[in-house]
């Protein structure tokens, strides 16, 4: 745990060096969602620093909105780097923790050696995105005693020893006012940089998109791909090939990691 802002957070390292990777799991998800990732990484010579970010996993969950703007998740992912003494890294994570680490970017150029963003949630998405959490940011306000004995339930249900899965029931424990606060602040604040931001990216850039779910949208992954300047997609055949059968996907990545730390730092580069 460290302190970030008076909140407390949960961060967990898998391997060690210096060619780091932070990533970060999805909406209401958690670090177990990505441990599988991170422990696969560290075998091919790779840190992995994993974080749950506020309202989420094992870290702090405050209950109002403004804690949880993606712009502040982003501050809180350099604040862990700070707290580490890592000067750069590359950064990444899943649908929301891709867009946090598209901020890192664009707010913290000069700590990015590259990003990881797998199922970015963008312009495409938008519609779906609403049609999602609308109605769940109206569920556990009005049907608040429903959400809270359904939460009481899987709070009490063993987890699984499967990552992907109990950070779904680890999600599906959450109380509903924390899970309210949680999506009124991702709804309120920025969701992503703009386009001129993401064109002046100039890092290596990984960019995991799928054609499954309309929630992130494969169109999405191919304009993030083709718009920042060093971009580079890779196709998966689901969300869950990467926490079911990670074989490829892993050694993609890897492979990408590895030309992004022999990439030299780009000191002059600016996001404006």
């Amino acid at each position: 745990m460290f302190d970030s802002d008076g909140i407390r957070l949960y961060y967990e390292i898998h391997g060690h060096g210096t060619r780091v990777l932070v990533f970060t799991h999805g909406i209401l998800m958690d670090s177990n969602m990505n441990r599988r990732l991170a422990t696969d990484l560290a075998a091919k010579g790779f840190r992995v620093v994993l974080l749950d970010l506020p309202g989420h996993g094992l870290s702090d969950k405050p209950k109002r909105a403004s804690f949880h703007r993606m712009d502040t998740y982003a501050h809180h992912v350099v604040a862990l780097m700070d707290h580490l003494g890592i000067d750069r890294a590359v950064v990444g994570g899943v649908s929301l923790g891709g867009n946090v680490s598209l901020l890192v970017a664009a707010q913290h150029p000069e700590r990015v050696q590259g990003l990881i963003i797998e199922m970015p949630v963008l312009e495409w998405a938008l519609p779906a995105a609403a049609i999602t959490f609308i109605p769940m940011l109206l569920a556990v306000h009005f049907a608040r005693p429903v959400v809270t004995k359904a939460a009481s339930l899987f709070r009490r249900l063993p987890r699984t020893g499967i990552g992907a899965l109990d950070s779904v029931m680890n999600a599906l424990s959450n109380d509903p006012v924390e899970t309210a606060a949680v999506l009124h602040g991702i709804l309120a604040g920025p969701i992503a940089p703009t386009v001129d931001q993401r064109a002046v990216m100039d890092v290596p850039a990984l960019v995991i998109g799928h054609q499954v779910d309309r929630l992130h949208p494969f169109h999405d992954a191919e304009q993030l791909a083709r718009r920042l300047p060093d971009g580079h997609l890779l196709q998966a055949s689901s969300v869950l090939e990467l926490r079911v059968s990670p074989g490829r996907l892993t050694d993609q990545i890897g492979q990408f990691l590895e030309a992004a730390w022999q990439d030299p730092p780009r000191a002059d580069r600016q996001v404006s």
